[in-house]
């Protein structure tokens, strides 16, 4: 029999609402990347993946489709997330939202472990809101695109859980899981790391003993060596063979100065971005307050490392972090726990009623990501019209700007083009260089090409043949 008591009980467990959420995100999970937001990401995400399949399935080498006549080998991220989505598809042949799912079921455990971690290190109060507040952040969105930011992040929070649990306890397995978790987190996106700078907390605390400290310390130095190894000895040197890189690091001074013009954009991703609301802003500022006076100290220098690591990541991304908000990622962990601290000063009788609003608030802010806008539909039909026009080996040229989302639909390599490239002079280049078609997409470019032979045409893309006269 139902009774309130156990509705009550229901309400109160976050397992409840961690499933909701996730059910929640469900909506148009089998969406192909056409949602207008971080679509060129989610299609350079699901490409590479896709060339683990068709082309060469080492995770040493992953590869691109607009390099051009270039082998397309892009010193990028380690591709975990990427290799998850092949796997998947060795089985279930190859679709464009596996990603979506894996992140997704990822992403909410890390938010599980993230709870139960709050709760061991402050009080079951101050968790359930930071995790409430955390699933309707950013995260809600982002935790079901196939990127691997949120995704890199969950196992990083997951690997200092039993990080945690390894320090209070000693069991290998879970020293094992941490070393493991953390790695392949920092591996996946390396601004993840600035979480992972809260474990030096350990060493000042006198009830953990020296040996797993010095145990702790020695893999951690390793896992830290791994992912340096990654981004500062491999990436480079694919760089150096391949000449293909996907993202530019910048120095602390020249981040800082690209950085300076743009303070409004880069205010707003911490005032309304990384929570997604408005309401949780006045908890989050309320909450660092109180944590500033009433917080443990271990976890105010945890915090400190925390934000003062990601401070120096914000630098070397420096333009780049306050145009696109996902960079924002690795910090609403923080928040959501400042804005759970401000939240526990709340009665438990009231309580519920900013965690509402906090929720529909977030969820209300992002719900046009789950849809996708009819006017962009037809790229889908793009891999169907090479398939029966272009042979699989052959280069094309196609007007998708920088984006790779068309040539990932048109799933054959070669460049993706401004529409100002559209020219006799260019398109003679590329068709020296090894380009045999031209497709065009009519709703940006709507002149016909005289120079060319068109092999197939319709309501929005046409195919021309690259001859040189």
């Amino acid at each position: 029999m139902i009774t309130r008591d156990k509705i009550k009980l229901l309400f109160s467990d976050i397992r409840f609402w961690i499933i909701i959420f996730f059910i929640i995100r469900l909506i148009g999970i089998t969406n192909a990347p056409l949602e207008i937001g971080h679509n060129w990401r989610q299609s350079l995400t699901n490409m590479i993946a896709r060339n683990f399949l068709e082309h060469n399935p080492n995770m040493l080498y992953p590869q691109i489709d607009m390099a051009g006549n270039l082998s397309g080998i892009i010193g990028s991220e380690f591709p975990f997330f990427n290799y998850l989505i092949y796997l998947v598809s060795l089985v279930f042949d190859y679709s464009h939202w596996y990603g979506r799912l894996i992140n997704l079921i990822v992403s909410s455990t890390g938010i599980y472990f993230f709870y139960r971690l709050i709760a061991k290190v402050c009080t079951p109060k101050i968790a359930f809101n930071a995790t409430i507040v955390f699933l309707s952040s950013i995260w809600f969105a982002f935790s079901r695109k196939s990127m691997p930011d949120t995704f890199s992040v969950a196992l990083v929070i997951i690997g200092l859980y039993y990080c945690y649990r390894y320090l209070t306890t000693g069991s290998i397995w879970k020293l094992i899981l941490f070393f493991l978790l953390t790695t392949l987190g920092m591996l996946c996106k390396i601004p993840a790391l600035s979480l992972v700078t809260v474990i030096a907390v350990a060493f000042i605390a006198k009830e953990i003993s020296l040996q797993r400290k010095i145990i702790v310390l020695l893999l951690s130095a390793i896992s830290v060596g791994i992912v340096g190894i990654w981004y500062f000895y491999w990436v480079p040197h694919l760089l150096e063979t391949y000449h293909y890189q996907l993202y530019f690091p910048k120095g602390l001074v020249e981040g800082f100065n690209e950085i300076t013009p743009l303070l409004a954009l880069f205010a707003e991703k911490f005032y309304f971005s990384s929570l997604s609301s408005y309401i949780a802003l006045p908890f989050m500022l309320a909450g660092i307050f109180f944590f500033l006076r009433d917080g443990h100290r271990y976890l105010k220098i945890g915090v400190f490392l925390i934000t003062a690591a990601f401070s120096v990541f914000i630098l070397k991304t420096g333009a780049v972090f306050p145009l696109h908000n996902y960079y924002i990622i690795p910090f609403t962990p923080i928040m959501a726990l400042m804005a759970g601290y401000g939240l526990s000063k709340i009665s438990t009788n009231y309580l519920f009623i900013p965690l509402i609003l906090i929720s529909l608030e977030g969820i209300a802010n992002q719900q046009h990501d789950f849809f996708i806008n009819s006017s962009e539909k037809y790229k889908a039909s793009l891999e169907n019209i090479t398939e029966q026009n272009i042979e699989k080996n052959e280069l094309i040229v196609i007007n998708g700007g920088q984006n790779p989302q068309e040539i990932y639909f048109a799933n054959r390599k070669g460049w993706t083009i401004a529409n100002e490239k559209i020219n006799q002079q260019d398109l003679t280049q590329f068709s020296r260089l090894g380009a045999a078609y031209l497709i065009i997409d009519k709703h940006s470019y709507d002149k016909p090409i005289e120079q060319y032979p068109e092999i197939y045409s319709d309501e929005n893309f046409a195919i021309y043949k690259l001859v040189e006269h």
